[in-house]
């Protein structure tokens, strides 16, 4: 019996464990990728937590997946893939295609998304099995331990930034610069935007300017945020890549006139924003999730033409818990990535 090893948890925000389980074979329309890398997701704490519905114990997270197409199933030729082709699976793990917005062609919102780890056996493995609607071809000028981490936290950013009201030249502000928000004044840079990098503390500012920031705002100076943002004219675009509530609702009053906020940092927590504030100026509050296996293709294509690649700190797959609780506690620079090489 062939068998390859994955790290589950077995109970709600229980240990990371290593286990051993029987190589399964694709079914129709599914591949069998050999992971070689994957991403540490701050959103893989909901599944881990079981804080979401229909997630099920033991649990294998992950969803910044990247590696090499390692079996077909039944028809999964006929879509072009091939055996060893190199393919990244992110948050968009696959869509049911008969729900009213996959009808319309809106696969990201899926009403039965299939999210790794949630809705079926994620990345903290040696092997995944997939469907192929889910898979994006890496470039060869990517590395796996670069592409893992582009079919989540970049594809969000990247995405959230050309669809957003942001035009070559205005004003753009990059809440946080970790995972998400490093890529994210990157991107913005290379897309044409006057950025301006916000985080907390006056160290970050050399760091902001490595990235290609115009501006820095330290969030912990005493100035108010809005007030630093309208003495530059105004935030055409706010893009929240920080997941904090109290600090994405100080950036509401930076916003220039129609100026749009646009959130990708995840919390619980209510935002204290009033409907005067997006009345009298015309403002745009927009949540922005993830975005398809040809976001992610686009993602990775504009990444390689603009030399984009994550920070990262690959970790072997048997060192998960160690990355995880890295990652938890904000100590994690920029991306912990799992290698099974």
């Amino acid at each position: 019996m062939s068998t390859y090893r994955v790290v589950q948890v077995t109970t709600p925000n229980g240990p990371f464990e290593l286990a051993e389980r029987e190589v399964p074979r694709p079914g129709p329309g599914q591949v069998r990728i050999a992971v070689e890398a994957c991403g540490i997701c701050h959103s893989d704490a909901m599944f881990v937590s079981g804080g979401l519905p229909g997630v099920s114990f033991p649990e294998v997270p992950g969803h910044e997946i990247a590696g090499r197409v390692e079996e077909l199933g039944e028809g999964a030729g006929d879509h072009g893939w091939r055996v060893g082709d190199r393919v990244a699976v992110g948050w968009f793990g696959g869509s049911c295609g008969h729900c009213g917005p996959c009808r319309k062609g809106d696969f990201i919102v899926c009403r039965n998304l299939k999210v790794p780890g949630w809705a079926y056996d994620g990345g903290f493995a040696e092997k995944v099995i997939a469907p192929v609607d889910a898979l994006a071809r890496i470039p060869d000028e990517l590395t796996a331990a670069d592409a893992g981490p582009m079919a989540c936290a970049g594809v969000t950013v990247f995405n959230g930034l050309r669809r957003s009201s942001a035009r070559p030249g205005d004003l753009v502000a990059v809440l946080g610069l970790g995972g998400l928000g490093h890529l994210g004044v990157r991107y913005a840079v290379a897309m044409g935007f006057e950025t301006v990098a916000i985080a907390r503390g006056p160290e970050k500012a050399g760091f902001a300017k490595e990235l290609g920031a115009h501006h820095y705002v330290d969030s912990t100076s005493g100035t108010p945020v809005a007030e630093s943002l309208q003495s530059l004219g105004g935030a055409k675009v706010v893009l929240a890549t920080a997941g904090n509530s109290e600090a994405i609702t100080a950036t509401v009053e930076g916003l220039a006139p129609r100026g749009e906020l646009v959130v990708i940092g995840a919390d619980t927590a209510p935002l204290g924003i009033n409907p005067a504030q997006l009345l009298m100026g015309a403002h745009v509050l927009r949540g922005h999730p993830s975005g398809t296996a040809q976001d992610v293709e686009d993602t990775m294509a504009f990444s390689v033409l603009h030399d984009i690649r994550p920070m990262t700190e690959t970790v072997p797959l048997e060192r998960a818990e160690e990355a995880y609780q890295k990652m938890l506690a904000g100590k994690a620079r920029f991306r912990m990535v799992l290698t099974t090489g």
